[in-house]
């Protein structure tokens, strides 16, 4: 006879505390106000604040149903034409490193995966090394590093002095920190703060990361999504391997193709010779066979028809260059209306000065929930806004409810 038992073997399992960036999303569903904004998840809605699927995307899909394709497995590193071209898109076609087969490409899932496993491969080959990131940075960069087991620190990047970039103390604690170290970097866009590094300060960030003998790890999440074109937003990576480095790059087409729920992306590999190239794509090829086997094929092939085919890619570029626009002119409005209705002579520009998705407001948490709590404004609370899920009809409430929490919460 089976005995009933009344205490769980998990009785020892905590509850975790809820996803700082997907619990926005909650919350705000449950609120029942009509003024209520969510300005937490970084996901593009049109200026009616609907989601939206590219022309491009919907093309794509009549393509891949009109061929008739099958849904066979892939190979453990994705999609062939996937692969192509999206070392392409982000190297340029004519790069040596694409010509001389130096760069190893692994398809991932999304950004996320593809940092993971590039993660796992720290772990085990550079067991010794230490990860460096952005202080402040996207919240699930110290999850991946925490669970790959890779010890991390944080070197300076935000001055809440100035709302702008600590580049004396970013520079500071990259030659600080030890030989050797995976240095990761935004390649555009940085989240969550929207700031920049000029071409000037990329320059003399790769000069340190030289010296020190560091590896760049760019996260791409944007490219193309920020300032509306592929090349300029590739272009710290591109200057990093013009310089001769070996590097990684982890890529992600949640944002610039909208492909939020297909987790298509890359990890790739810049390495100093296509022999070593061989060798790091067939360990990485051994990392994801027993995370994930490998990849989902819908969004690869989705990519790879609308970046291989001239006529499609070239109406993704109108369709990023109008998704850009809608973020540049939110951005614009925003900075008008907090300007013309603050008294106070505090300077806005700083709204203006960074780039793509996010604003950081540099409001901190107790003027983050007094957004939240007073005008159903819903965000991270560490004052980061997504302008994707911001209209023009409403940059004026979000001005009011910028100025009461700046000023009236300690």
């Amino acid at each position: 006879m089976a005995v009933s038992v009344n205490v769980s073997r998990f009785e020892g399992v905590t509850m975790a505390p809820p996803d700082p960036i997907l619990g926005v999303s909650e919350a705000f569903r449950a609120d029942t106000n009509d003024l209520k904004l969510n300005l937490g998840v970084g996901a593009y809605r049109t200026e009616e604040l609907q989601p939206y699927v590219l022309n491009v995307v919907k093309k794509a899909e009549k393509l891949m149903l009109e061929r008739g394709e099958n849904k066979e497995y892939l190979p453990i590193e994705g999609l062939a034409a996937f692969n192509k071209v999206t070392a392409e898109l982000l190297f340029g076609a004519d790069n040596s490193v694409i010509q001389e087969g130096r760069v190893a490409t692994i398809q991932g899932l999304s950004g996320t995966g593809s940092l993971r496993l590039a993660a796992a491969f720290i772990h085990r080959y550079f067991p010794d090394a230490k990860a460096l990131i952005s202080s402040p940075t996207w919240g699930n960069h110290k999850n991946i590093f925490n669970d790959a087991r890779v010890p991390w620190s944080e070197y300076r990047y935000y001055d809440p002095r100035t709302v702008g970039l600590d580049f004396d103390g970013m520079v500071a604690d990259i030659k600080a920190a030890p030989d050797g170290s995976f240095v990761l970097l935004h390649g555009c866009a940085h989240n969550p703060t929207g700031i920049d590094p000029t071409p000037e300060q990329w320059e003399k960030i790769a000069d340190v990361i030289q010296e020190k003998n560091h590896i760049p790890f760019f996260d791409v999440a944007y490219q193309g999504f920020a300032s509306g074109s592929l090349d300029a937003d590739a272009y710290s990576v591109r200057l990093f391997v013009r310089r001769g480095f070996e590097l990684l790059v982890a890529q992600s087409y949640s944002k610039n193709l909208g492909l939020y729920a297909e987790r298509i992306g890359a990890i790739n590999v810049v390495c100093s010779s296509s022999d070593a190239g061989t060798r790091v794509k067939s360990q990485l090829k051994r990392l994801a066979r027993p995370m994930y086997s490998n990849p989902p094929v819908h969004g690869a092939r989705i990519v790879a028809n609308v970046v291989g085919d001239p006529n499609l890619f070239n109406e993704w570029k109108q369709e990023m260059e109008l998704m850009a626009g809608r973020i540049k002119n939110v951005r614009q409005r925003l900075y008008e209306n907090l300007s013309e209705k603050d008294k106070s002579g505090k300077d806005w520009s700083f709204v203006l000065k960074q780039i793509g998705m996010f604003s950081y407001t540099g409001l901190h948490k107790a003027q983050s929930d007094h957004m939240t709590d007073k005008w159903h404004i819903y965000m991270t609370k560490d004052g980061r806004i997504s302008l994707a899920g911001l209209s023009l009809s409403k940059c004026e409430y979000l001005a009011d409810a910028i100025i009461d929490s700046f000023h009236n919460v300690d």
